[in-house]
């Protein structure tokens, strides 16, 4: 199929001095049991291609499922006759000669493709769903396994090419425990690229009755104190933390105003890179494709862009944003290879990728022995922000209570609020690399027409001072 979209792309004829196609062709696979029963699996194949065409001044595209060279060089007609129409309207004047010269090859990585059948996988999942049956207050009991396989390639009429192999094995969990009026869930997700290892990397084997116990305890445990307090915010929930108030903000189309009207604005403004105070000089954040397990992991972008371990906050300092090819020539300022499309039919855009946390020098011990009164938070259940990806409000799954450097036990719905501007200028102490663990967000959603799309985010355990907490009846 490759060898033939290569033959058909070199036949193409444009009037444009440049153009692109980008390939894509996803196999996602859903196996799920829920209560026991056995969930209709859903198989999915897309495929196609975007034909991208810039002039002097103008740049266009069109998408197609047609890839046939009849196909092909319609939708390069098509865009080559955007491209035109806008040369004299573009906020960005393009020029083709600024466009990306790539060459390499990823292959899927890391593992190798599911080797257990579908019936052996099924009664994994049917396993666990069962053990999580420990008592009659367990009302809500779900397993799944989602499997994907992408192939891209990207190819220039210049003659440059990208072609890079991805998969992911994704297990997943929740249980629901209820009695009276209050119900609490536990759940597992475990979001890696990588292939069938991913299943005991997880610790899948096990959680329905770990999930069970911990939903039952949550039942009986105390409602989390409100007040001021230290926040000890574990990586899954850190995951989320600096996806809202440090991705989306450093997001450079957003800065520039391109998200105002869907997705919103940003208040981090340009003058701000390279001087700006974003948190404290602990804080040390990366967009970084070396972890192989890591959702984003990429050798290019969609643009073709080499991708590379770039410091975007040093030391509470912010360096640079998150912006791609395009969003760095319209402002002027080096960004990162973020330039993402969800799929096929979708045109790149400034995208988190692998955004991580840098580990520190504290141990959990000595972070938990820090702490005269404050709670650890785990596992997000809820999440707003505002419009400019500023104040914020956040609820968790799982928290624990600390008084005097000691854990006292478990507590329900624990919740915190703050502002970016200043929540992370009070981050005291960062976990060392035991602490350090990689997760990652499935479905970000951004852009209009709409794109959902998986990021990578790994951070150690994080301990803030002066947090404003508090339970569920504290709202």
């Amino acid at each position: 199929m490759l060898d033939t979209l290569r033959s058909r792309f070199r036949a193409l004829r444009s009037s444009a001095p440049f153009w692109s196609l980008r390939f894509r062709e996803e196999t996602r696979e859903l196996l799920a049991v829920r209560q026991d029963t056995i969930e209709p699996p859903r198989l999915s194949i897309d495929r196609g291609a975007m034909l991208t065409a810039i002039t002097e001044g103008g740049c266009g595209y069109c998408a197609t499922s047609d890839l046939t060279a009849a196909g092909l060089q319609a939708a390069l007609d098509c865009a080559a006759a955007w491209a035109e129409a806008t040369r004299a309207i573009s906020v960005y004047r393009f020029d083709p000669r600024c466009m990306p010269a790539p060459q390499g090859r990823l292959r899927a990585r890391p593992g190798a493709a599911t080797a257990l059948s579908r019936s052996e996988l099924y009664d994994l999942l049917v396993d666990e769903c069962r053990r999580a049956k420990i008592d009659d207050r367990i009302v809500e009991r779900y397993t799944g396994l989602e499997l994907r396989e992408l192939e891209q390639i990207y190819l220039t009429n210049t003659g440059d090419e990208v072609g890079q192999q991805f998969r992911y094995t994704v297990p997943q969990a929740h249980v629901t425990a209820n009695q009276g009026v209050d119900t609490q869930t536990r759940s597992l997700l475990h979001a890696q690229q990588g292939g069938i290892e991913q299943i005991e990397r997880a610790g899948f084997a096990g959680c329905g009755a770990r999930l069970a116990d911990e939903a039952l305890q949550l039942l009986l445990a105390p409602n989390c104190p409100s007040g001021t307090m230290d926040l000890l915010l574990m990586p899954d929930q850190m995951m989320l933390q600096t996806h809202e108030s440090i991705g989306h903000p450093l997001e450079l189309d957003r800065i520039l105003g391109d998200e105002r009207n869907y997705a919103g604005t940003s208040f981090v403004t340009l003058d701000m890179i390279g001087r700006y105070q974003y948190g404290s000089e602990l804080l040390n954040v990366t967009c970084d494709p070396s972890i192989p397990q890591e959702l984003a992991t990429y050798a290019f972008d969609d643009d073709g862009t080499p991708a590379e371990k770039v410091w975007l906050i040093r030391d509470g300092i912010l360096m640079r944003p998150l912006g791609g090819h395009l969003s760095q020539l319209r402002a002027g300022m080096h960004g990162v290879a973020s330039s993402r499309a969800c799929g096929w039919n979708r045109p790149p855009i400034d995208r988190m990728a692998n955004l991580n946390v840098e580990p520190g020098a504290s141990s959990a011990a000595e972070m938990i022995g820090s702490i005269a009164r404050g709670v650890l938070m785990r596992t997000n259940v809820s999440w707003s922000i505002d419009d400019s990806r500023n104040k914020f409000q956040f609820g968790c799954e799982w928290g624990e209570l600390i008084e005097d450097g000691r854990v006292k036990g478990v507590v329900k719905n624990p919740n915190y609020r703050g502002v970016s501007a200043t929540f992370w200028r009070s981050l005291r102490m960062v976990g060392n690399a035991d602490t350090f663990e990689v997760h990652g967000a499935l479905y970000c959603g951004k852009g209009e027409p709409n794109q959902a799309i998986e990021v990578g985010h790994a951070a150690p355990a994080c301990l803030f001072s002066k947090v404003d907490v508090f339970g569920g009846e504290g709202a």
